[in-house]
């Protein structure tokens, strides 16, 4: 292919302004607070996988605790009853009245058991809470380190988006005049390769920073300053300044 030397120039800022460009997108879609969201949400997930079976003994233990307390209440009552009974004179008869305060006693023992079984359940139910409290506490710090991050990453992108705008917009003054043979090629290696074109400077390509083998180089200085180089090893066109160590 040939293009007119000053062309192949102007292929140089394209390539810095595709550079630039392919170096904000890379920004934009590796924003640090991804990663820290990412990291975050698993940490979220793990705390959520052990709180669940906590929060589910909370929940049982407060059902059981409500359980407990009508039971005793329920006795209760029924005691209530029956030493109204005693109180009110209704039982006379010796035996029946000596029956009834037995059976006093065996509620009174019964009471005693359910109270000590409500409070032990009261007591597992205040420590579950205060575990599950502490898996809340941490879930509502992670959501607030979430929701600031999202913001960060929201303002980093946006200002990013707007450089990314800044410079896709120096791209078409920049392409204005270029032959459409060499434009294309140029974006067809890019594509390829993520670069289309660079300087070949002290002997080496600035594509790949690989140097020119001796043979290559030789083609190069014999070839007209018209004709469209590119390096056998990477495949860019390579551009000729008086830097290249001709």
């Amino acid at each position: 292919m040939k293009a007119d030397p000053f062309a192949q120039l102007k292929l140089l800022d394209i390539a810095e302004i595709d550079a630039r460009i392919l170096q904000l997108r890379h920004q934009l879609k590796n924003l640090p607070e991804t990663q820290q969201i990412r990291d975050l949400q698993v940490e979220r997930k793990k705390i959520d996988d052990v709180a669940i079976d906590v929060r589910t003994r909370r929940d049982d233990l407060a059902l059981a605790q409500t359980k407990a307390e009508k039971d005793v209440e329920s006795v209760r009552v029924r005691r209530a009853k029956e030493q109204q009974r005693i109180d009110a004179g209704q039982v006379t008869n010796p035996k029946d009245l000596e029956r009834l305060q037995a059976e006093l006693a065996n509620i009174d023992r019964r009471i005693g058991v359910l109270e000590d079984e409500e409070l032990e359940v009261m007591e597992q139910l205040e420590s579950a809470t205060t575990e599950a409290v502490g898996f809340d506490s941490q879930v509502a710090e992670i959501e607030a380190k979430v929701a600031e991050l999202t913001a960060a990453r929201a303002e980093r992108g946006a200002e990013i988006e707007r450089k990314l705008a800044d410079v896709i917009a120096e791209r078409e003054p920049a392409i204005e005049g270029l032959p459409a043979d060499l434009l294309a090629l140029y974006d067809r290696l890019r594509e390829q390769h993520g670069v289309g074109a660079a300087e070949l400077r002290a002997r080496q390509c600035g594509g790949c920073r690989l140097s020119v083998e001796p043979a290559e180089l030789s083609r190069i200085r014999t070839a007209q300053s018209n004709e469209v180089i590119r390096h056998e090893e990477c495949g860019v066109i390579m551009i000729r300044t008086a830097e290249s160590g001709l």
